[in-house]
C-alpha cells in the first residue's frame, strides 16, 4: 500500500467517524434517568418529562400541569485492548480510558386545548477515542466530539386513544482529530457545523394499560467545515506545513422505533424494536481548499455500513409510594463490516444492561438514580477483508454510564 493512500484512508475515515458518534456505532440514547434504567426501551411507556424527546405522542396523557427534568450523566470509557498486528507490524496497545459528564434537561408545558409542548436538550453524543501506540497514532491518536441537541416537540390529542407528535432538531457539532507519524506526516482538523432534522411519533392505547407506539428521527447531514493544519512528507508535492479550509459531509441517520408496552398491576413491560438506516453512509468525501491537500486527501472512500437491529426491554415495578425500581437489557448490532474497522471505531455488537431507581420525595418532586454497563463483545479482524491491514482481536472497552436527576411536577 502506498503511503499517500494510506494516509488518505487514514485521515477520512477518522474525522468522519469522530462526526457520527451520535448514531448506532456509538449513540447514547440514554438521557434521562428512566431511559437510562431501562436500557432505552423507553418509548411507549414514556411517562414524565422527557418524553418530549422520547415520545412526544405521549405527554397528550401525562399527568400534571407543568413537568420537568434536569440531571447529570457521567461516562466512563475503559481501555480498549487490541492484540495482533497492522501490515505485518506487531501493534498490541490499550487505548486510554474516557470520563465525561453530560447534562441534560426536559419540559413539558401545560395543555392547551388538545395540544401540549415540549422541550428537551440533550448531549446524545460526546465521546473520544485516544491511543499511544505508535501505529495506532497513524489512525487515531486522538478524535473527540461533541453533540448538543435541542428538541422542541408538540403533541395533538386526536381522541382520548389517540395521540401523534413530533418536533424540530436543531444539532450542534464540533469535532477534533489527531493523527501522526513521525517524519511522515502530522495532522490536526477542527470542525463545527448547525443542522436541522426532525422527528415524529404516534401513540394508541388499545385499552387503558397497553400503549403501541412508532418513533421516527430524519436522516441529517453533518456538514462539517473548519481548519486543517499539519505537514506531509511523503507523495509527489510534500508540504513542511499546510493550514487550509476543509470540511467534510456525512449522514446522521434515521431511526425508526417500534414499541409495545403493558402494565400488569404495578409491573410495565415495555419492548422496543429499532432500525437505524446506517445504509445511508455509503462514501465519505473530503475537499479541501489548499488543491495540494485536496489531491491528496480528497479522494473519496467507500464505507458500505449496514443498516442495523436493536432490540430491548424494560421492567418497570412501582414497589410502593415512595420507591420505583426499573431494569432493562437491549441487544445492539454495530453497522460497521469487517473490512473497514479500524481504531478510530474498533466498534462490535453489543449487550447493555442496566437499573435504576426513582424515589418520591413528595407528591411533587422525586429524585432519581440509575446505572449502565455497555458490554462489547470481543471481536477479531482479519486481513483480507481488512482495508487497513488489521490482524488481530479488539476486546474489553465498552462503556459505564451512571445517572442522577431531579423531577418536578407542578
Amino acid at each position: 500500500m502506498k503511503y499517500t493512500d494510506f494516509f488518505v484512508r487514514t485521515v477520512v475515515t477518522s474525522m468522519a467517524t469522530a462526526t457520527v458518534l451520535m448514531a448506532s456505532a456509538y449513540k447514547i440514547p440514554e438521557q434521562s434517568t428512566r431511559s437510562m434504567a431501562l436500557s432505552a426501551a423507553y418509548v411507549a411507556g414514556a411517562d414524565s418529562a422527557d418524553a418530549s424527546y422520547y415520545n412526544p405522542a405521549n405527554m397528550s396523557w401525562i399527568e400534571g400541569d407543568k413537568l420537568l427534568e434536569a440531571g447529570l450523566t457521567y461516562i466512563h470509557l475503559p481501555e480498549v485492548e487490541y492484540r495482533g498486528s497492522v501490515a505485518g507490524v506487531p501493534a498490541d496497545d490499550n487505548s486510554k480510558t474516557e470520563d465525561f459528564l453530560l447534562p441534560y434537561f426536559h419540559y413539558i408545558s401545560p395543555k392547551v386545548g388538545n395540544f401540549r409542548f415540549g422541550l428537551s436538550l440533550v448531549e446524545p453524543g460526546g465521546l473520544s477515542k485516544k491511543w499511544d501506540g505508535a501505529v495506532q497514532k497513524m489512525y487515531a491518536e486522538e478524535f473527540t466530539l461533541k453533540v448538543v441537541e435541542l428538541n422542541p416537540t408538540v403533541s395533538y390529542a386526536v381522541t382520548p386513544k389517540f395521540s401523534i407528535g413530533g418536533g424540530l432538531r436543531l444539532i450542534y457539532s464540533d469535532g477534533k482529530v489527531k493523527l501522526f507519524n513521525e517524519g511522515m506526516y502530522a495532522e490536526n482538523m477542527e470542525g463545527d457545523t448547525i443542522e436541522f432534522g426532525y422527528n415524529l411519533a404516534l401513540s394508541y392505547k388499545p385499552k387503558p394499560e397497553t400503549t403501541l407506539s412508532l418513533t421516527y428521527r430524519s436522516n441529517v447531514d453533518l456538514n462539517l467545515e473548519g481548519s486543517s493544519t499539519g505537514f506531509i512528507a511523503v507523495g509527489s508535492n510534500p508540504l513542511p506545513y499546510y493550514d487550509t479550509p476543509g470540511g467534510v459531509s456525512v449522514p446522521l441517520p434515521a431511526t425508526l422505533a417500534l414499541a409495545a408496552a403493558h402494565t400488569f398491576g404495578k409491573t410495565c413491560v415495555e419492548l422496543v424494536y429499532e432500525r437505524t438506516y446506517w445504509s445511508e453512509y455509503e462514501k465519505l468525501d473530503f475537499h479541501f481548499t489548499n488543491p495540494v491537500v485536496d489531491a491528496v486527501f480528497g479522494t473519496p472512500i467507500d464505507k458500505d455500513w449496514s443498516d442495523t437491529n436493536t432490540f430491548r426491554i424494560g421492567i418497570t415495578h412501582k414497589l410502593d409510594e415512595k420507591w420505583t425500581l426499573m431494569a432493562g437489557y437491549a441487544y445492539d448490532e454495530t453497522p460497521i463490516p469487517e473490512k473497514t474497522v479500524s481504531f478510530e471505531l474498533p466498534d462490535s455488537d453489543a449487550n447493555i444492561f442496566s437499573i435504576g431507581a426513582i424515589m418520591q420525595i413528595n407528591k411533587d418532586l422525586e429524585a432519581g438514580f440509575s446505572l449502565l454497563y455497555d458490554h462489547k463483545d470481543e471481536r477479531t479482524i482479519h486481513t483480507p477483508p481488512n482495508e487497513k491491514g488489521i490482524e488481530g482481536t479488539f476486546s474489553e472497552g465498552g462503556a459505564i454510564l451512571t445517572n442522577i436527576s431531579i423531577g418536578y411536577r407542578f
